[in-house]
């Protein structure tokens, strides 16, 4: 016997039909928040910026590949990670089946990591993916947006994270467990781990110039990820106790 309220069809439709309203209005505010983000003033790259990717040293505007505009992925694979972040992972399952579209829209989507880029290719190799992925080892790009940080800013407990400074490192207790959690999922510690931070960033290429438009991260990725959409639908909704998910790779039932 269930223990969440029944109902009736009639009283269903009913509760829908308001419910529908309420999703009307949350469009319409994210098309609204949709055009301000559009709005925002464009702030011109002139910082050299080079990447390692398969097909050769490249710079920001190579990126873009011949299209207007470029959307990247901040996938956090630090140097020292024997393996890309679970959680980036599971966002980026869904990355081949969007980035086909937004090529011929004229967007170029890429991930970029500081992680050398073999090992980004044998990790897209395990994965399946298709994706184009470019290794920022050598360059200032992950900490000048705002998602690497530096050993200073890590002991001083003000990590530049999502536009204001955060501390985050474990509280006292906690630092055994979560670096046995981070040693399990990428093979370091919880700094080695959390120096890195997820985001993503767009930027739009005009008469020869890179402009960075956008940028977001923490629960501004969430619409990236497709499984929470579905989640969100779903009778239990997201239904979480901890960490559940895993690489796809790594589920019992394949």
């Amino acid at each position: 016997m269930t223990s969440h309220k029944t109902g009736t069809r009639e009283e269903w439709l009913a509760a829908r039909l308001e419910l529908l309203q309420a999703e009307k209005e949350l469009t319409r505010r994210g098309d609204e928040v949709s055009r301000r983000r559009q709005e925002l003033p464009w702030v011109r790259v002139d910082k050299d910026y080079r990447f390692e990717t398969d097909e050769g040293t490249a710079s920001l505007g190579d990126l873009f590949r011949g299209r207007s505009q470029l959307l990247i992925y901040h996938f956090m694979f630090g140097p020292d990670y024997t393996a890309g972040c679970p959680s980036c992972s599971a966002i980026a399952d869904g990355f081949d089946g969007c980035a086909v579209h937004l090529a011929n829209h004229d967007v170029t989507l890429w991930a970029v990591s500081r992680a050398p880029l073999a090992e980004l290719d044998a990790y897209r190799q395990r994965m399946g993916w298709t994706f184009p992925w470019a290794s920022s080892y050598r360059s200032d790009f992950n900490f000048d947006f705002g998602v690497a940080h530096t050993k200073q800013e890590w002991e001083a407990g003000a990590v530049a994270y999502n536009f204001g400074e955060q501390d985050l490192r474990p509280a006292t207790g906690e630092k055994d467990s979560r670096d046995a959690f981070t040693q399990s999922i990428v093979g370091t510690d919880w700094q080695t781990y959390r120096r890195e931070g997820p985001g993503m960033s767009a930027f739009v290429l005009q008469d020869g110039t890179v402009y960075h438009t956008y940028s977001t991260c923490e629960r501004g990725l969430d619409i990236l990820w497709g499984m929470w959409q579905w989640l969100d639908r779903a009778p239990l909704g997201r239904n979480e106790t901890g960490h559940w998910w895993r690489r796809h790779d790594e589920y019992d039932n394949q």
